[in-house]
Order: structure tokens, then C-alpha cells, then sequence
């Protein structure tokens, strides 16, 4: 009996070295899968057979101690160890590594997984997936690309398809206004020949532009329009710059009045009562003048209007060039022109114009009025409005007015109105030269398509726009657990909750206990192969010696068997 009972304890000892060598094995053939993390076996002995359980000590002998004899041992556990992996850059993209606790959550078609083989990619409709093409969930934007949190979705990255634009809701400026500049205290003035509705009656802004005439009693014999007859302005200069071309139809109802107001549009002439002088465009009924189209503009050199005869042209040919101008005033005033590029909710260009004019000097400072106006303005007026500036004797800015401005976007698909706040903290009024000034910052995009991403160390997967726009594609989600050796290992380097894992604690990443993500990177196994090789040499060493106890109780029996012959 006693040899047989040798063999079968020598037989497990032979079992449980197998399982530590099947251990080892394991590990080593997964030493380059990514995030693997190593098992070691572990074992106990079995039940012992007892012989005594031994006595207590008495009054004239001592206790003995229990007799028992070891039947072998046993598979205690495989115990899986969550230490991490080095972490190795990559550089793409998709790639993450976890560092500290979580997994990533998986979406297979039968259940929900966890993993931390960070080897992600993005399928042909752009969700982010594993390798084997499980979807990886996290949490999604809304239409404003704010993370939407708590809800676990399918996390798309639609590179190349996705477009996206902001307004501009604000324009920062630089420069200096010139304190030593000559105030502006007149504006451009042009008078055109007189005009009559009919020989010797003075015309007016009701009089009908078909029934107007030159007042030169030479230039009498038809009127300057016909119905149909298109009025273009080409050639008109405002402040050295070209007004953009724009054309007036003449009709059977046109008034003078209509066409003016259509020219003070082209001109953009601002008519703020709050702008000094009286600018605007009438038909003057001053003795001396009567009927003559009187064009005021604002005051400021950038503001000085120049229309030439051949500046405002007509398709009647009796009177291609229906009007003759004589300057009667020029404009005066120290003034600085600047423009710049805002864009609307949809990503569309708008052109914004702005010009500075020195109104006031005092001895608390100087005061500055600046006049604003867009072509891109959908409605048939250009001018956005006026303002001032204020400075203090040190050339500091203390007061600012009117620096909201608002461009109507009617008919255009776009937010309407685009209002912007213009930003002039850093323009100064000091005395040189000249005056400068600029537009260094406004927050608007225009359209661009989504060309990369990255993900942050929280998760946030941040697109990267063509246009220089960055926005929110969504958020990684980690899951953690109570117990993560409790974890049920599956194929392709997934987990499955087990009995004794803990429900998953679904969040993101570096809160609640949970690690934070490392993009364009992976965690490599953690194998220790020193310590996977000392393993297989003593699993080796224990197995081949229960084998030398095996053999030599064969021997032995088979000597007790010759005895018996």
C-alpha cells in the first residue's frame, strides 16, 4: 500500500508541474500581444492521511504531535497579474494605451466587453473598432460638439466628409491713432447740374426719373431716362478706394428719390444722427441750387468721396453720362482705413470695413468716431452703424461705443444677424506720424473638412478642421472594477464580467478611480521572460523529480514481486 500511495502522490506532483510548465508556456507564446498581462499557477497540498492526531501534554508526559502523511498536491488557482505593461508610442492615431485602471468598453454582436488592446481602427463608416471589428463605445456630441455624458455610443470619426464652421463673434484691432492729427471737422460735398421735371420746374426727389431733364436748356430735348434704362455706378472712389460696381434699373415709377437712396448705398455714406455734419444724399431747394443733386459724405480723408463725370454711366445712349459734378468741399481729418474677413454660421466670408476719424480733442483727452459697414450686408444698405473711441492723456483707451455691430445674413441660410464686438483694448492714442491700425484676432472659421484627430489623456477624441478649427468628436468611456482578477479572460484579448469580478463602473477616463489614455500608443505585455524562464526550470525540476519518485517505487515493487516469487 505504502508504494502505490508513493506513485499516485508522485503522479500529482508530476500533474501540477505540468500545469505551472503549461503556465509558462502560455505566457512566453504571449510575450508581444499587446496589454497582455501574465498568469502564474499556484498550488496547495492535498487532504494528508492521519495516522494520530497526536495527544495533550499530561501530568507526567508531554503532548505528541499529529501523524500524518502527504497524498500529493494540487492546482490551488492561476492567478492573473494586472500590473502594467511598458508603454510603447506608436504615433498612430487610433492607438491607446491605458495608464493606471480600466478597459476599454467593447460592443461584440452577442455581449458587451472590456479589453485594454488599445490596437483600434476606423471601419468603412468611420466608427472606431477593434481589430477583430467589435465597436468601441464612448460617449457622442450633440450638433454643437458638446459631449454628450452618461448615454454609451458608437464613436464615428468622419475624416474627410465631416465639415464644420463658427461665426465670428469677435474682432480684435492693434494700432495708434495719432493724437497730433487735424480734427475732422468737414466732409466731402458734390453738387450735380441742376435738374428740372420739366422746362423751368426745379425737380425734386418725387419727380419721376423718366421725366427728368438736364437744366441746361441746350441738353432739353428728351429726358436724361427711359423706362428700362440701367444706371451704373463703376468708377466712384472713397477715400482713394474703388466703390464696388452696382447698378439702379430705371422703371415707370422710379423716382429721383429712389435712385438717391440707391447712391447713398452704393457710397455707403453713413447718416447716423450721431455722425457730425449732415451727411446724405437730396436734391437741394436752396435758391441758386435748386434741383441739383447734393452728395455730403462723412468727414475724414478716409471717407472723401470722388465721382468723375464717367463714374455713373446709363444704357441711354442720348445721355450715357447723365450727370456733371463740381466739388464745392473737400474732407478733412486725420482717419485710418482697415478691413477684414469675419464669417457667418455656414463658414461664408463677410467683408467688414472699418474707418477711424479724430472728432474731438480736449483737455481730458481726444476723441476718435469710427464708421463701420459690410458689402456683404443682404440688406440694400451697407452701413452697420458708428461709434467712438475715447482716449486719456496718456494715449489709453477709457470709453468705447457702438462696438457691437450687426450684418444681416437674410435669405442666406445662415444665423441672422451676424453680430460681432469689436475689440479695440489694445489701440492706443499716442501722438506720430501717422495712424495705424489693424485687425490681429477674430474668432469666426470658415468652412473646413475634418483632416485628423487625436485623443486626449481623458479620453476626448479632438477633430483637427482644415480651416485651423479643432472640435469634439466624443469621448472614450473606462470601466473598472471591483476585483479585476475576477475577470473572465476570453479570445481576442477580451474580458467578460465573472462571478466574483464586480459589476463594470462605467466613466471616463481619470475620474473615479479610472486610468487616463494615452493616444498614438499601445501597453505591451507585461512578461517577465527572467522570471518565466526560473519558472520553467524549477517546473521542470519538480516534474522530472516526482517522475524519479515514480520510477524508483516501480523498482521497488518489482523487487517486492521477485521476493514473492
Amino acid at each position: 500500500m505504502g508504494l502505490s500511495t508513493a506513485m499516485y502522490t508522485a503522479l500529482t506532483g508530476m500533474n501540477s508541474n505540468q500545469f505551472t510548465i503549461d503556465t509558462v508556456g502560455n505566457n512566453i507564446a504571449n510575450l508581444n500581444t499587446i496589454s497582455y498581462k501574465s498568469n502564474r499557477a499556484t498550488f496547495e497540498n492535498q487532504f494528508s492521511l492521519m495516522l494520530s492526531a497526536g495527544t495533550a501534554p499530561g501530568a507526567t508526559t508531554g503532548g505528541t504531535n499529529p501523524t500524518q502523511m502527504g497524498l500529493g498536491s494540487t492546482l490551488g488557482s492561476v492567478q492573473k497579474n494586472f500590473q502594467p505593461g511598458a508603454i510603447e508610442t506608436t504615433g498612430v492615431p487610433t492607438d491607446i494605451a491605458i495608464e493606471g485602471n480600466g478597459f476599454l468598453v467593447i460592443q461584440t454582436p452577442i455581449q458587451q466587453a472590456y479589453t485594454r488592446d488599445g490596437t483600434l481602427k476606423l471601419d468603412a463608416d468611420n466608427i472606431l473598432v477593434t481589430a477583430q471589428g467589435y465597436k468601441v463605445r464612448g460617449y457622442g456630441i450633440d450638433s454643437d460638439f458638446n459631449i454628450i455624458p452618461g448615454v454609451l455610443s458608437d464613436l464615428e470619426i468622419p475624416l474627410g466628409t465631416l465639415a464644420s464652421a463658427r461665426a465670428t463673434s469677435q474682432a480684435g484691432f492693434d494700432g495708434n491713432l495719432n493724437a497730433s492729427g487735424t480734427i475732422g471737422t468737414q466732409e466731402t460735398i458734390l453738387f450735380s447740374q441742376a435738374l428740372e421735371e420739366g422746362p423751368g420746374t426745379p425737380a425734386t426727389a418725387a419727380t419721376l426719373l423718366v421725366d427728368l431733364y438736364d437744366g441746361d436748356p441746350l441738353k432739353q430735348g428728351a429726358s436724361l431716362f427711359a423706362e428700362g434704362d440701367i444706371i451704373t455706378v463703376a468708377n466712384a472712389k472713397k477715400g482713394g478706394r474703388q466703390v464696388p460696381e452696382a447698378t439702379f434699373t430705371v422703371t415707370a415709377t422710379s423716382t429721383l428719390g429712389d435712385y438717391l437712396k440707391f447712391l447713398n448705398n452704393a457710397l455707403a455714406i453713413n447718416e447716423d444722427p450721431d455722425a457730425p455734419g449732415n451727411p446724405g444724399i437730396t436734391v437741394s431747394d436752396q435758391p441758386g441750387s435748386e434741383g441739383m443733386i447734393v452728395i455730403s459724405g462723412n468727414v475724414g480723408t478716409e471717407n472723401a468721396l470722388e465721382i468723375s463725370r464717367s463714374a455713373i454711366r446709363s444704357t441711354n445712349q442720348t445721355f450715357n453720362t447723365p450727370f456733371t459734378w463740381t466739388q464745392q468741399q473737400e474732407a478733412n481729418g486725420e482717419s485710418v482705413y482697415t478691413s477684414f474677413l469675419a464669417y457667418d454660421s455656414l463658414g461664408t466670408p463677410v467683408q467688414v470695413e472699418i474707418s477711424m476719424v479724430l472728432e474731438q480733442k480736449s483737455n481730458a483727452g481726444n476723441t476718435w468716431r469710427f464708421y463701420a459697414q459690410s458689402r456683404s450686408d443682404t440688406d440694400d444698405d451697407p452701413v452697420l452703424g458708428t461709434g467712438t473711441l475715447t482716449f486719456d492723456n496718456d494715449g489709453r483707451l477709457t470709453a468705447v461705443t457702438g462696438d457691437t455691430i450687426a450684418i444681416d445674413r437674410e435669405n442666406t441660410g445662415a444665423v441672422t444677424p451676424l453680430e460681432i464686438k469689436l475689440d479695440f483694448r489694445n489701440v492706443t492714442g499716442l501722438t506720430t506720424r501717422g495712424s495705424n491700425m489693424v485687425m490681429t484676432l477674430q474668432d469666426g472659421y470658415g468652412t473646413g473638412t475634418l483632416t485628423g484627430f487625436s485623443i486626449g489623456t481623458d479620453g476626448v477624441i479632438t477633430g483637427t478642421f482644415s480651416n485651423g478649427l479643432t472640435r469634439n468628436l466624443g469621448q472614450l468611456a473606462l470601466a473598472t472594477f471591483t476585483n479585476p482578477e475576477g475577470l473572465i479572460s476570453d479570445v481576442n484579448n477580451l474580458y467578460l464580467v465573472g462571478p466574483n469580478s464586480g459589476n463594470p463602473i462605467i466613466t471616463t477616463p481619470g475620474s473615479m478611480g479610472a486610468g487616463r489614455t494615452l493616444g498614438g500608443a499601445l501597453e505591451l505585455s507585461n512578461v517577465d521572460m527572467t522570471r518565466e524562464f526560473i519558472g520553467l526550470i524549477t517546473a521542470s525540476t519538480g516534474f522530472s523529480a516526482s517522475g524519479r519518485v515514480l520510477s524508483t517505487s516501480n523498482d521497488l515493487l518489482n523487487e517486492l514481486l521477485m521476493l514473492a516469487r
